[in-house]
């Protein structure tokens, strides 16, 4: 049988996949549908299978009490077209599925959406942890299933998915804990499995997880326990790589794994899972077990790592899709991995449909679909070049590379070109880590084993750590965004994939004449970008808001002295603003905090700062970047209200923080500046509503402000009296991609009635605001909306 052939036959199941994922789509983007289409699939499956029973009793396949045979002719349409039937039956039946388990959920989801969450209103809440707290820039977050919700004195009884967002990690919280919330609540995006977002004040745990899942529990805090003492950042790796427990990962060794493309390596995936089973599997067959018994063993080493990771939906995901590449290449059968794939992704989506809109998710089947159709042909290509086992290093990062790229790009428009080079260097350590980190954890309670163990792991998971460190300072290339990008880099990956695949041909050297120019321009987008912007934006900015993600980063020009409020996220966003405008040196940096999305950018300027003023340090890692900006030059000032200083020809003020206030949001560095051309502006930081509300009280704010940089990004946590009492005439929202929802409606209302003119970053761009005969002046690179008077 051909290649062609098994690939064909293979093949067949990739429509019942994509029906269901896009009936998923269509139900959880419109759950009122979902009975509809139910009924419309359902219909279509019916009438599919009728017409493949008749067409085939038609022509003589099926019946032995038919007299007539069909002729030869009709029983060879007939012995093609059944399957195609066969295969639009399957695919209606699967879309039915996934149609009706969200019409079955709907009606408790609707219930619980129906709580009267608007208006900050507190509610409490009981709930059963279902997924792991993760740490970010700011707090924590975990899945949770309500049970109960009490507004006021009233419980009322509902059950269904939500987010938790809180400050602190309280003890014993862990996937199967019973836990009580108090908080405020909004609704989340449509299509997301949570139906509340809830950032709960309060988090009280009233019984820890039981059996099995309080044993893996013990298990991971050993682990953490025997990992405790070894150089950072390595060591918080190690839990990481083993059980996707990124608890003692700090917040720039995340944005630096990140940036370099390797966060994936701490994520639970199917490589780990099918890890797990082929070691399994493995040492089964080394004890001369059955092939019968090697997958039992192997099954209840995966169920057995499932529960150790903690049985939440992207570890479901993870050990459904665990053994099809590994599968496939046991039969020596590509195609026979790609039908695994196409089955398990149905299953997964009939069993949650919520996943449709999972960017993780949709990495997963495109990489795993890349390592068993393209790593093979990328690999025989490159051997062309260099030693086959070299070339099928290389061959797999990079055809999930050229699969995941252009969803990648949906979501962060660049091209992390380091990208293969940090997989080829940190991917052959990850399974030493991940193996050595698991047999740590599981011997984490036996003195000196345990330790030995960690300290084995900590070696590649030092290494892994090292090399994102080093790459993540390599610069990104800007991609278009939007589907448009998406689209462009999908045609640029084909291209490389059949440069490096076909041997001979028109259709090679083409794609060669393609992937040339397209490096060219690679090559010449980041310079052609900063010239590009330098020409067509305003040289007479005043005010500036870089366009840095979720995160602050305001420019303020006066007298060619440059003050720049917070850095944002990420080094690479604020390198690309600063290139764009022509920004060299900071004179004054305020850090109004020291999340990491006001303080992660901060790299980008190191060495050609000024004068450092801050708000009061949190933590000794505060500390220490501060001791890292004065080695560099910068001179460091702690400030609090009623610190000032010159910029070129205008006045700034330190309007808050209070004397001996806690760190933290509220405790954000408010900065009053105007003069010297510069727009009266008022520059929140992440204040809440209370300080908000005494500073508005305190009598130092101006009666009006032309501009005003929205506190917390468009928090709900908000003074509507703050606003009105500055009345700006420009309202700069620093916002990026979020699950926090913002900016939400309530702040937005309050712009819009106040009469403020609302400037987004993530919908305009960077916003260049300044004075010109005493008017307004506002430009964006994109359309949104400008200032009243230009």
């Amino acid at each position: 049988m051909s290649t062609r052939s098994v690939r064909r036959r293979d093949l067949r199941l990739v429509p019942v996949a994509a029906a269901a994922w896009a009936a998923a789509v269509l139900a959880t983007l419109a759950p009122d549908a979902a009975g509809g289409v139910a009924a419309g699939a359902g219909a279509m499956t019916v009438a599919g299978l009728v017409v493949v029973c008749l067409a085939a009793r038609r022509g003589g396949l099926v019946g032995a009490g038919v007299a007539r045979r069909a002729s030869p002719g009709r029983a060879r349409v007939v012995a093609a077209a059944a399957p195609v039937l066969a295969v639009v039956a399957v695919a209606c039946a699967a879309m039915t599925g996934v149609a009706v388990h969200v019409a079955v959920a709907a009606p408790a989801r609707d219930a619980l959406a129906a709580l009267p969450v608007d208006g900050g209103r507190s509610i409490v809440f009981d709930a059963l942890v279902v997924g792991k707290a993760e740490g970010g820039a700011i707090g924590i977050r975990f899945d949770a299933i309500v049970t109960r919700a009490t507004v006021g004195t009233q419980p009322r009884e509902v059950s269904g998915p939500v987010l938790v967002r809180a400050d602190r990690v309280p003890a014993g919280l862990d996937v199967g804990a019973d836990i009580e919330l108090r908080g405020t609540a909004f609704a989340a995006d449509a299509g997301e499995r949570a139906v509340l977002v809830v950032d709960a004040t309060e988090v009280s745990v009233r019984a820890p997880p039981a059996g099995a899942l309080a044993a893996a529990a013990a298990l991971r805090r050993g682990l953490h326990d025997v990992v405790d003492g070894l150089p950072q950042p390595g060591a918080g790796l190690v839990a990481g790589l083993a059980v996707g427990d990124t608890a003692g990962v700090s917040v720039d060794l995340d944005a630096q794994m990140k940036a370099s493309s390797l966060s994936h390596l701490t994520a639970v995936s199917g490589a780990n899972c099918a890890l797990v089973v082929g070691l399994a599997f493995a040492a089964a067959a080394l004890c001369g077990a059955r092939r019968g018994v090697r997958v039992a063993v192997a099954l209840g080493a995966l169920i057995g790592f499932t529960v150790l990771v903690t049985p939440e939906p992207s570890v479901v995901r993870a050990s459904a899709m665990a053994a099809i590449a590994m599968l496939g290449l046991l039969l020596g059968r590509v195609g026979a991995g790609l039908s695994l794939l196409t089955v398990a992704v149905t299953v997964i989506l009939l069993l949650d449909p919520w996943l449709c809109l999972s960017l993780g998710f949709a990495l997963s089947t495109a990489a795993t679909a890349a390592l068993l159709l393209l790593a093979g042909p990328l690999a025989d290509g490159l051997a062309r070049w260099m030693p086959a086992p070299v070339a099928l290093v290389v061959a797999v990062p990079l055809s999930a590379q050229l699969a995941c790229g252009p969803l990648i790009v949906l979501i962060a428009p660049t091209l992390p070109l380091q990208g293969v080079l940090a997989n080829l260097l940190a991917g052959p350590a990850a399974p030493a880590a991940t193996v050595l980190g698991l047999a740590a954890c599981l011997t984490a309670g036996i003195p000196v084993l345990g330790a030995g163990l960690a300290g084995l792991a900590w070696l590649p998971a030092a290494w892994i750590a090292g090399t994102a460190q080093t790459l993540a300072a390599v610069a990104v290339v800007p991609w278009p965004e939007g589907p448009w990008g998406a689209m462009l880099l999908a045609v640029v990956g084909a291209a490389v994939a059949v440069s490096v695949i076909a041997v001979r041909g028109r259709v090679r050297t083409a794609s060669v004449v393609f992937v040339c120019a397209a490096a060219g321009l690679l090559l010449g987008v980041g310079p052609g970008a900063v010239v590009s912007g330098r020409l067509t934006a305003p040289t007479s900015w005043a005010i500036l808001a870089c366009e840095v993600g979720q995160g602050d980063a305001v420019l303020v020009r006066s007298a060619g002295r440059v003050m720049l409020v917070d850095t944002g996220p990420a080094p690479e966003p604020l390198a690309a603003c600063l290139d764009r405008y022509g920004v060299d040196r900071i004179d004054v940096l305020v850090l109004t905090h020291f999340d990491l999305d006001h303080r992660g950018g901060i790299d980008a300027v190191v060495g050609r700062i000024g004068v450092l003023v801050h708000g009061p340090p949190a933590d000794a890692a505060d500390a220490e970047l501060l001791a890292r900006v004065a080695a560099s030059g910068a001179d460091t000032r702690a400030v609090v209200a009623g610190a000032s200083g010159m910029l070129g020809d205008a006045h700034w003020r330190v309007l808050w923080p209070r004397r001996g206030a806690t760190p933290g949001n509220d405790a954000s560095v408010v900065v009053d500046v105007a003069g010297g051309a510069v727009p009266a502006t008022l520059l929140l930081g992440d204040l809440s509503e209370e300080p908000q509300r005494l500073l508005a009280a305190g009598g130092a704010l101006r009666p009006r402000y032309d501009v005003v940089k929205v506190a917390h990004h468009g928090s709900a946590d908000q003074s509507a009296g703050l606003y009105q009492a500055t009345h700006p005439r420009i309202a700069l929202v620093t916002v990026g991609e979020n699950d926090y929802g913002h900016p939400r409606a309530s702040i937005l209302a309050t712009l819009d009635a106040v009469g403020a003119v609302t400037a987004r970053t993530d919908r305009g761009g960077d916003a260049l605001v300044w004075l010109e005969d005493d008017a307004l002046k506002v430009w964006r690179p994109r359309a949104d909306e400008v200032g009243p008077d230009g």
